[in-house]
């Protein structure tokens, strides 16, 4: 099997777990294969409560998985820098994010990872909230040496599909729905529902789309024909409508999150491909070839940290610090962790008592925990 038709059957796998999310494991192990790694997860983990949830795995070592989850999430070098500088559909590499010369120091590089042999791991930010984020990210063995770019185009290939097909099956929230009956299945969601074929013909609405269109602020059904009353969506989804007719592949980034507008509400579309793979039943029977799911938009805040990080003008290095010390403890506690000295923790803890007009570490502590509170001014 050639490239091209390697990754355009994966495409077709990504989404039909979007309508079983049964298949995960199996969608994970081909693209651990594809990708070069040797396991992968869909994960979300947020910063501010140091927690972590492993949706969908592939390879990973139960044990391990659960003593991350237990104890090294909040070990994790790595976990802050990404929920502040990864971008959602951007591809990160650890190496990335700290210097590999710095990772192999750290306690959890000595105590979780490097047992089962990572040295490195790719990632694809499909989400990302103030202070968490989900990702599909693939573990490299050290065998293999650091993140290269061959790893890095073939995530980028796939990445827009996972978006896509996670969004989805959030907003779906079944356990599993039978592409057959689709349509008949999904008539009782909250989120509107249209069926579509190549030129945007509506071929089936739930109740909630009709309510959208008799509504006919952010979408019309003018000729039958569903479009967006704000030009620039509406040749998006006609554009992404024509490439759902050509197959998965061919549909790439676009229609992951096409914003629509209404009286100052943001709301947004999410297109679904129905032209393979097991949602082929449906299209077939419908005569479409992409379900459209419209929904009010989640707000997004920036992130507390970010936020403090700007007010401060923090370094990375700087902010690290002052979260493992809020974490973990003093001085002698954080170094190992870090994978740094006790004495560069103290230049950046002086800088941080200077920076923030602090003079202690409970001072630091009561800051942080003023950005975290919803109530903090």
């Amino acid at each position: 099997m050639d490239e091209a038709e390697e990754v355009s059957q994966l495409i077709g796998d990504v989404y039909d777990a979007s309508l079983d999310p049964g298949a995960w494991p199996q969608v994970l192990e081909k693209t651990c294969h594809y990708v070069h790694g040797v396991a992968s997860v869909l994960l979300s983990q947020d910063s501010a409560q140091r927690s972590a949830e492993f949706h969908f795995s592939w390879g990973d070592d139960p044990e391990f998985t659960r003593s991350y989850q237990e104890t090294y999430v909040k070990l994790n070098p790595l976990l802050l820098p990404m929920v502040l500088s990864a971008q959602t559909g951007e591809i990160t590499a650890n190496s990335d994010l700290l210097p590999i010369e710095q990772f192999v120091e750290t306690r959890f590089y000595k105590e979780w990872a490097q047992p089962q042999g990572y040295l490195d791991a790719v990632s694809a930010t499909l989400d990302k909230s103030a202070t968490s984020y989900a990702a599909l990210a693939v573990a490299r063995h050290e065998r293999d040496g650091l993140v290269d770019e061959t790893m890095r185009r073939r995530m980028r290939l796939v990445a827009p599909h996972f978006r896509r097909a996670v969004t989805i099956g959030k907003v779906i929230e079944a356990h599993k729905v039978e592409a057959a009956t689709l349509a008949d299945t999904l008539d009782g969601l909250a989120a509107g529902m249209f069926l579509v074929d190549a030129v945007g013909r509506i071929v089936h609405a739930n109740a909630r789309g009709h309510a959208i269109l008799a509504d006919a602020k952010i979408l019309r059904g003018l000729g039958g024909r569903l479009s967006a009353t704000d030009l620039q969506a509406d040749k998006t989804l006609s554009d992404v409508f024509a490439a759902a007719d050509s197959g998965d592949a061919a549909i790439g980034a676009r229609g992951i999150a096409v914003p629509l507008a209404r009286d100052g509400e943001r709301w947004v579309a999410h297109v679904l491909p129905l032209t393979s793979g097991a949602r082929r039943q449906a299209g077939i029977a419908y005569a479409a070839v992409a379900a459209v799911f419209v929904r009010k938009a989640a707000l997004d805040l920036p992130s507390p940290l970010e936020t403090l990080a700007d007010l401060y003008a923090l370094t990375p290095a700087e902010l690290r610090v002052l979260m493992a010390i809020v974490e973990i403890g003093g001085v002698p506690e954080v170094a190992p962790v870090l994978g740094i000295s006790e004495t560069t923790v103290k230049t950046h803890l002086s800088r941080l008592f200077e920076k923030t007009g602090t003079k202690r570490q409970a001072d630091l502590v009561k800051l942080v925990a003023a950005f975290m509170s919803p109530l903090a001014g």
